[in-house]
């Protein structure tokens, strides 16, 4: 449950950061593209430096691995947020 509160918080981020971006000039957008990578390389920088972050995804590729968990594919990724965005927007309208 938690997850998913997580995930529609996501995406309705998404959609609101798309929403003012179809707004901006070219101009403008270069600028938020050079802000948005400036924070992408920090925080990909801190995540290499996080033993918490680096020990999940150690054990994630050993799952992945030895078959314990099975990758989704993209298809399915965009099955279930489709069938998720359904239950969430259009059927509680």
């Amino acid at each position: 449950m938690k997850k998913n509160k997580k995930l529609w918080q996501l995406l309705t981020l998404w959609k609101k950061i798309n929403q003012y971006l179809s707004k901006l000039t070219p101009r403008q957008k270069r600028t938020v593209l050079t802000v948005v990578k400036t924070f992408a390389e920090e925080e990909e920088e801190s995540l290499w430096e996080d033993k918490e972050f680096i020990s999940m995804l150690d054990n994630r590729i050993t799952e992945y691995e030895t078959g314990k968990i099975k990758p989704s594919s993209r298809k399915q990724l965009e099955a279930g947020a489709k069938k998720a965005y359904k239950l969430k927007y259009v059927k509680g309208k």
